[in-house]
């Protein structure tokens, strides 16, 4: 008897409690879908789903146009996609304008032995060897020993090439986004163990580099209201040892060539995971209140979480007091004029403009809303390298520690 109650423990504690999604994540996740040109099944697999549920949200939320059959995404946007942030064509590389103008050469910033070697090799057709190592101050047994080692590369050399094409393609799947620490890390999650500098080089060598976040100041918070405010618990709380114990909030706004999109966020602190999220051209209470109905939903709390914002009057409105009080969670505001209250949610605006907003320029509303959608969902949840998580990703550190 005993054995069989054992069993049957067994047996329910096995059974998975079936995720639950708001009506905003379906209509994002579809509209992804269609504009991605990916399969439902590798878009359900970047958002942990499975795929029939991308075919069932497309029946009820798939825009008229996108036609309603297909087993990919056929449609575009309407606008077109988001143009990267550049100048035009690129000028053609110094090396190349100079290379039939040796006597020029040394006011280029040629300032490594192998550049200059570089160098010589791109002009000896029409200039002697001699001449042209005399004038770049470098010996010809040198230059004749890293041409060798060009034709005949040692095993380190072999070693560096093999790993340079492997940190290429961590750089890429990151969205270029990784500097040395965290593509080390990946590497090593892989059983690869290179030293930060060695990795550092080779990254420099191939033009590669992280996004480095810059000074950056943003106002949303619009604190002259006569509404209530709650007192700064998030000072005094303990830190999370486990999720859904401290939700941080914020807003934030996003710039188009069709107006201001304002995106509200919420964070769980334990994982750093962004457990609801909504966006609308209009910054009111309606924004927050939807991002507060998809972290209720897709995360159940329990009753007393401490839910700390900045001292807004989305934030601080009857309606969104109302609506804490409905699902017992406690309110905490940050000091007036003090950002530094809520600075884990500010890093996390920061990290998005910097590794999505300022590469691109976005037409429409419609295509930020997309590639918000996609960089929340797919990249920074469920793939991108957390350094505060031992550089896991928050679904990661969740599943890892939970």
């Amino acid at each position: 008897m005993s054995k069989h109650m054992q069993q049957t423990s067994v047996k329910q504690t096995s059974v998975k409690v079936r995720r639950k999604f708001d009506e905003t994540f379906k209509r994002e996740a579809v509209q992804h879908w269609l504009q991605s040109g990916k399969s439902a099944e590798v878009i359900a697999q970047e958002l942990g789903l499975k795929a029939n549920r991308i075919y069932a949200w497309k029946q009820c939320f798939a825009p008229a146009a996108a036609g309603g059959g297909g087993g990919g995404g056929e449609a575009r946007l309407a606008g077109g996609p988001a143009r990267p942030v550049g100048r035009g064509p690129a000028r053609e590389p110094a090396l190349a304008r100079a290379a039939r103008h040796f006597k020029k050469n040394i006011g280029h910033s040629l300032r490594t032995v192998p550049e200059r070697y570089q160098r010589i090799h791109a002009m000896k057709n029409e200039h002697s060897i001699l001449s042209l190592c005399e004038n770049l101050d470098v010996s010809t047994s040198g230059y004749y020993d890293w041409h060798k080692r060009l034709d005949c590369p040692g095993p380190r050399a072999v070693e560096n090439q093999a790993l340079a094409q492997e940190i290429d393609l961590i750089h890429a799947q990151s969205r270029h986004t990784y500097g040395s620490p965290r593509v080390m890390q990946a590497l090593r999650k892989k059983g690869r163990r290179h030293g930060r500098r060695r990795i550092s080089r080779l990254m420099k060598q191939k033009g590669l580099c992280g996004r480095q976040k810059g000074r950056h100041r943003v106002q949303t918070t619009d604190g002259n209201h006569d509404q209530p405010i709650a007192p700064n618990r998030l000072a005094e709380a303990p830190k999370a040892t486990a999720p859904n114990q401290l939700w941080v909030a914020d807003i934030t706004y996003i710039d188009t060539v069709e107006g201001w999109l304002y995106v509200a966020g919420i964070l769980d602190l334990y994982s750093r995971k962004i457990v609801g999220w909504a966006m609308s051209e209009h910054i009111d209470t309606s924004l927050v209140l939807k991002a507060l109905d998809m972290a209720l939903l897709h995360r159940t709390p329990p009753a007393n979480l401490l839910f700390h914002s900045d001292r807004g009057v989305q934030y601080a409105s009857g309606d969104f007091r109302q609506a804490l009080s409905q699902a017992s969670l406690v309110a905490s505001m940050s000091r007036k004029g003090n950002c530094y209250d809520n600075a884990f949610m500010e890093s996390f605006w920061s990290t998005l403009k910097l590794e999505l907003v300022y590469r691109v320029l976005f037409l429409t509303r419609a295509q930020a809303r997309c590639q918000i959608f996609d960089y929340i969902e797919v990249f920074y949840n469920r793939q991108r390298a957390h350094s505060a998580l031992d550089y896991n990703s928050p679904v990661d550190f969740e599943t890892l520690n939970n």
